[in-house]
């Protein structure tokens, strides 16, 4: 089939190159020539893990274009997918839907014969209604269907996720739409892949609603980790008891430092926000916003109180600094919160993050970017764990110990063992665990 992608960030970047590993033959358009260009060169603009090798290969085979005109692609294509930014609107939070609706109006324009409109952004429930009213208006002769098809990707793992989703979502109100949904996803049938067909309002909802109900998961288990600091439990064991629940489930039941990223702090905040406006508040996830932006804070708190409670003067080492591992995005990254509050309380920061450093750059200041764990702990008076990355999960410690002006470790993402720690002469602190816990 011929897919026309229009967007080439993480969502549109990482679907195009998919859809044509899939044998699609796929157009990723965007008006940044300069994005264009290095990606025809062979140039990734974010890191994902198998990316750059996936858009190669195909390039290679002929089924993946870049380009920043939109014309021929849109014309010849079945499918046209929307996978521009939605960033929160400043001021009130809600969706800015700018850039989808100029998408829409460029494809009623360009599109020749039926064509299905695909919206791939995560947009508030209507936007569907809304972009076909756009194409209607500008386009009244036109043959088309809008459909909304939300993405489920995990940044870090989005390409094993689009391959072997646990689910594909495809919201339609037009049945002729149906059978190109069908086709271009058809390569998962053979994995026996539900594609769940809905209404175009309730497949924008699921959206929302699977974002909303993660976030509030972690920070469920957030809270039981301050609850099991009082009382003197272990917040791991706790999450292994309830995630062993087949109601429940194992999976973001790990305590730590809030949820960032490029998804759940502009969705859940987008979703409050439309739930207000229709009358149907969503308190849970209302406090859930509230909570986890509290969270992040109180995680400088923490360093702070495990360094004594005077930062004056003082260094300390920064390890991770994106808001998981395995990504560069920097997006609403507890890092942000954590590492300006430590420098207003007196501190000086040096900081690694494997891929993070460029990005973090334009938003941290006043920041030692340094080349490697041991660096960061150079000197230092404390060390913190900010992001899980694998290789800092079995540093040496001895080295670690030697390197530092005082032996203070701040775990915030509990990769360690508090005991074993302690036993090598560190004054270990975590999340959720008591201090004298295993």
């Amino acid at each position: 089939m011929q897919v026309a992608m229009i967007g080439t960030g993480y969502v549109g970047l990482v679907s195009g190159a998919c859809f044509a590993d899939f044998g699609h033959v796929v157009t990723c358009i965007d008006k940044d020539a300069g994005k264009i260009e290095r990606l025809r060169t062979g140039g990734i603009p974010i890191f994902e893990p198998g990316l750059e090798g996936l858009v190669a290969r195909n390039v290679a085979a002929g089924r993946l274009f870049f380009e920043t005109e939109a014309a021929a692609a849109v014309a010849k294509a079945d499918a046209v997918f929307i996978a521009v930014g939605t960033p929160s609107r400043r001021g009130d939070g809600h969706a800015d839907l700018s850039y989808v609706y100029a998408a829409a109006e460029e494809i009623a324009d360009l599109m020749d014969g039926f064509t299905v409109v695909v919206t791939k952004s995560t947009v508030p429930v209507g936007t569907g209604d809304e972009i076909e009213k756009i194409i209607r208006a500008r386009r009244p002769d036109a043959q088309f269907a809008v459909v909304s098809n939300p993405e489920f990707l995990r940044e870090g793992a989005a390409i094993e996720d689009f391959k072997r989703p646990d689910r594909v979502v495809v919201g339609l109100e037009d049945e002729r739409a149906r059978p190109v949904m069908s086709e271009l996803y058809r390569p998962l049938f053979l994995n026996e892949t539900p594609i769940v067909f809905t209404g175009r309002r309730t497949s924008e909802l699921i959206k929302y609603a699977a974002n909303a109900f993660l976030a509030m998961k972690i920070t469920f288990i957030n809270e039981m980790a301050d609850l099991c600091e009082a009382v003197g439990a272990d917040v791991q064991q706790v999450a292994k008891g309830i995630g062993l629940d087949g109601r429940i489930g194992s999976k973001f039941l790990n305590a730590g430092p809030g949820y960032g990223g490029s998804c759940f702090p502009k969705d859940t905040l987008a979703l409050v926000r439309t739930a207000t406006d229709f009358g149907a508040p969503v308190q849970l996830i209302e406090t859930t916003v509230r909570v986890n932006d509290q969270r992040k804070k109180a995680m400088a708190q923490k360093v702070i109180t495990a360094m004594g409670g005077d930062l004056a003067g003082k260094k300390v080492g920064v390890l991770g600094l994106t808001f998981k591992p395995n990504t560069d995005d920097m997006r609403d990254a507890p890092s942000l919160d954590i590492i300006p509050a430590l420098q207003a309380a007196g501190a000086t920061i040096s900081a690694f993050d494997p891929e993070g450093e460029r990005e973090a750059r334009h938003l941290l200041k006043d920041v030692d970017f340094v080349a490697d764990p041991y660096a960061a702990a150079k000197n230092a008076d404390a060390v913190v764990i900010i992001t899980e990355w694998d290789q800092f999960r079995a540093l040496d410690l001895d080295r670690l110990k030697a390197d530092m002006a005082a032996p203070v470790l701040v775990d915030l993402r509990n990769i360690y063992n508090p005991a074993e720690v302690r036993r090598q002469g560190f004054s270990y602190t975590s999340v959720g665990r008591a201090e004298s816990g295993l």
